[in-house]
């Protein structure tokens, strides 16, 4: 009976026996690995491609890599697509920055390209510079034909410096540190902004006498007429156009700077902020000078409650829009200029039979603070709304990215 070592053993040819076991002698025989050989052998490593999370990165964000001048552009972008120094984790990085420099240095550039150059900051220019003291000078010189002339001359010295006035505003907001950065036409804010400024000219005395049950005629151009007109926060805020523009420039310069130092968001964010509160701080101060000047040459009230709360709204409204977020200004001017044609509106309504009550809340206000309360109250809520916007939007690396390089 044959077992079962015989069945498994290969059957040899008969008569084949020796020639057999020389072919298996002569055999190379390859020797069995050691234990400690076999210990010590390692995985081979997973191919770069499959593993390499910076590569997935780079693929989806391939545009900003590409157009890219320096790795900030790429850090700035990298927050704006909402990418944290948490998130840079992921990646492997300490930080955004860190990240962005990885992801600038493996995209494939001529050998014989020059290195990249540090992101260059804004300089003042003289084009800019005189185009910021032009309304200023010309509504100064428009204050001072309405005061010197009487009658029909004055009306018309009124309508050609405000044209002239609306003329400068234009060119001076579209160059220089006000200007927006996609050079594109004014829109709706500009609108609201043209009625907020006729409201701090012609509103409080219209209103005034509006409770009082007036007015009884046009206005006369003077501040003691039946319906005053107040020129000097027009005035003032026409000569902050300059501090407004220098201190956006500052701001710029410096947050730029802070951009460069920075090796994270949040350090980015902690060093800018002192920075825009102290740019606030500084223009409301230059402001708040420019209206005592104002008030100690024409001898009228400076009127600091209503002219410091409308210059800080357009002021933030101004630095959110050159930084690209213009839809929130917008939206916090139209709001203020429709609560003030109300308060107007509610007042003429309730002359209507049955219609008294509608005045109330505007005649408690105008009695108890005086009419300037309504502009300081509606402009005061929607630059503290504008500021706190200002201060998360305007920390990002995202609203101080270097320009495109134009093509």
């Amino acid at each position: 009976m044959t077992g079962l070592g015989e069945l498994d053993r290969p059957e040899t040819p008969a008569g084949s026996g020796a020639a057999w076991d020389a072919r298996s002698e002569r055999a190379p025989r390859t020797p069995a690995p050691a234990p400690e050989a076999a210990a010590d052998r390692k995985p081979s490593a997973p191919r770069r491609g499959a593993a390499d999370p910076v590569k997935g990165l780079m693929h989806r964000h391939r545009e900003l890599c590409d157009r890219a001048v320096d790795p900030l552009e790429i850090a700035a972008g990298l927050e704006a697509h909402g990418i944290t120094d948490r998130t840079a984790a992921r990646f492997r990085h300490r930080d955004v920055f860190s990240l962005a420099e990885e992801m600038y240095a493996r995209v494939p550039r001529d050998a014989d390209a020059p290195p990249p150059a540090a992101p260059a900051t804004p300089r003042a220019r003289v084009d800019w510079a005189l185009l910021t003291l032009l309304p200023g000078t010309l509504c100064a010189a428009a204050v001072a034909a309405v005061h010197l002339t009487h009658g029909r001359s004055r009306l018309f010295a009124a309508a050609a410096g405000t044209l002239a006035l609306a003329l400068a505003l234009r060119a001076a907001l579209r160059r220089g540190p006000l200007s927006r950065p996609d050079r594109t036409a004014p829109g709706r804010a500009t609108t609201w902004t043209t009625w907020l400024v006729a409201y701090a000219v012609l509103g409080d005395g219209l209103l005034d006498s509006a409770v009082a049950g007036g007015p009884d005629g046009l206005p006369t151009g003077t501040a003691d007429g039946p319906w005053p007109l107040a020129a000097i926060p027009v005035l003032a805020l026409a000569l902050a156009c300059a501090p407004a523009a220098w201190t956006a420039h500052l701001f710029t310069v410096r947050a730029r700077r802070k951009l460069a130092a920075s090796r994270g968001l949040e350090d980015f964010a902690a060093a800018v902020r002192p920075l825009l509160l102290g740019a606030f701080a500084l223009f409301l101060g230059a402001l708040a000078a420019l209206l005592t000047l104002c008030a100690a040459v024409l001898d009228e009230p400076a009127a600091y409650a209503q002219a410091l709360t409308l210059g800080a709204l357009l002021f933030l409204a101004r630095l959110l829009t050159t930084h690209g977020f213009a839809y929130a200004p917008a939206v916090v001017l139209t709001a203020t200029a429709t609560i003030q044609a109300a308060a107007l509106a509610a007042v003429f309504t309730s002359r209507l039979p049955g219609c008294g009550f509608l005045a109330t809340p505007v005649e408690t206000l105008v009695t108890t603070w005086g009419a300037g309360s309504v502009p300081t109250l509606a402009c005061g809520a929607a630059a503290l709304a504008l500021l706190i916007h200002a201060i998360r939007k305007l920390t990002r690396a995202s609203a101080h990215a270097p320009p495109e390089p134009s093509r």
